[in-house]
């Protein structure tokens, strides 16, 4: 039986979109299938009382945008992905995670989450309005009206509080976080110790994550 990976992501996280861009090949290597469950990462910190991206000054460095910028754009170098800052006002983070949600509940929940990264952190889009989100979804092989009727769903919203309930019920506390077997990987440069988990063979090396 093929290992299960809850992969919680938001789409404005830099992070995430440099994670999902190691998806597939963690999947291949390892055996592993990867659930991708997205979340909108401002409703997950509020509920832990969080508001280091808030503070002026940050509370520390890694806080700072123009370090994560940075930052970021050298994981993209290591990776060999393309990175683009997002544009000033791109604000339908929330927005998007329901959307995600969405592609998921037609069955093209990775296909649909993989073009939106990259209409954000590589296309370098500014506007992202309903006929934006259809056309998205259009290419990676959704019906984009069908995901607009699904966005403001109810239910999408059930599901989208579902993935920020489970996220903290397995002691995450930002994005992207993994999940697998009750260890918890947080965070892009993680992922080279959700590997070593998966492939190693004692993974029991490894403690379950106390929360």
């Amino acid at each position: 039986m093929r290992r299960q990976v809850d992969f919680f992501f938001g789409i404005g996280s830099r992070y995430s979109y440099l994670a999902s861009t190691q998806i597939e090949r963690l999947e291949r290597e390892t055996g592993c299938r990867v659930k991708w469950r997205a979340l909108y990462a401002g409703a997950l910190m509020r509920h832990l009382g969080m508001t280091a991206f808030e503070q002026a000054p940050p509370p520390s460095g890694q806080y700072d945008w123009d370090y994560r910028h940075y930052d970021a754009a050298c994981w993209a170098a290591f990776y060999g992905v393309p990175f683009e800052e997002p544009k000033p006002g791109v604000s339908t983070y929330q927005r998007f995670a329901l959307a995600c949600v969405a592609a998921r509940r037609l069955g093209h929940g990775a296909a649909f989450s993989k073009a939106l990264f990259h209409a954000v952190f590589v296309e370098n889009r500014a506007r992202f309005d309903n006929a934006v989100l259809a056309e998205i979804a259009d290419r990676a092989g959704l019906d984009g009206a069908a995901l607009l009727g699904l966005i403001d769903d109810s239910e999408t919203e059930r599901q989208e509080e579902r993935n920020i309930a489970d996220a903290l019920a397995a002691g995450a506390f930002g994005v992207p976080s993994f999940v697998c077997e009750g260890r918890l990987f947080w965070g892009n440069d993680r992922l080279v110790l959700l590997r070593d988990f998966l492939t190693r063979p004692d993974p029991d090396a490894y403690p379950r994550h106390a929360r």
